[in-house]
This record gives structure tokens, sequence and C-alpha cells, in this order.
């Protein structure tokens, strides 16, 4: 078709698998392959979520109490545990929002400097 190779997918780096769970979550409950696929899918494909890294991610959450989780069925009626973003979860999230901003913008500043610096 096109001849254009694909991007390489990025890997994450740590904490933001966290802050992606919890901003995923503000939608609804869902359960870890729905998770998975919506950063993904979010992401245009740039990051792929693998199931080692999620479910250490999710026990995570689950234990700092960002998150809960319960037993449901899912769309293709397979039991399946679902996951909801709690109080906590929000704060946290405004948070790490405020941090990962401001982290993106100092890069963005490093890798592309209004002018060169001048050593003293």
């Amino acid at each position: 078709m096109g001849g254009q190779k694909p991007e390489p997918r990025i890997e994450l780096v740590y904490g933001a698998l966290e802050m992606l769970i919890l901003k995923t979550l503000v939608w609804g409950p869902r359960h870890g392959h729905g998770i998975a696929k919506s950063i993904e899918q979010t992401s245009g494909d740039t990051f792929k979520v693998e199931h080692g890294s999620l479910y250490p991610a999710l026990q995570r959450l689950l234990q700092e109490g960002w998150i809960s989780a319960e037993w449901g069925v899912s769309e293709n009626k397979q039991r399946a545990k679902y996951y909801t973003l709690s109080r906590a979860g929000r704060k946290k999230l405004t948070a790490e929002t405020t941090r990962w901003e401001r982290f993106a913008r100092a890069i963005a500043g490093v890798m592309r400097p209004a002018e060169p610096e001048q050593e003293s």
C-alpha cells in the first residue's frame, strides 16, 4: 500500500503507565484489556501496553487506593475485573498531569532551545 514504514513504538518511562491508566479510567470503568487498547488507540499506536507491565501497574494503583476493582462480565461474555478511578485517584491524576506537563515543557526546552547556550 503506502510504502511508509510505521514509526517504532516508544517504551513508556517509569510512572507514565500509571498516569495513563488513571486518565483512561476518567471515562468510566474498564477491564485490563480495554485499558491497554484505549491507551494504544489514543496514543495513535505509539505506545504498546504489555500485560506484563499493565497488571503490576494496576496492582500498584489498587494498593495506593487510586483505583478500585470488581468482577463483571465483558462484552464478549467473559468474566473480567473492571477497574474504576477513585476520588483519591482523581486527585493523583490532577497532580501527575501538572507534573508531566512541566516535565514535557522542560524536555522540549532542552531539545529546542531558543538560542545556543554560551559556554562560560
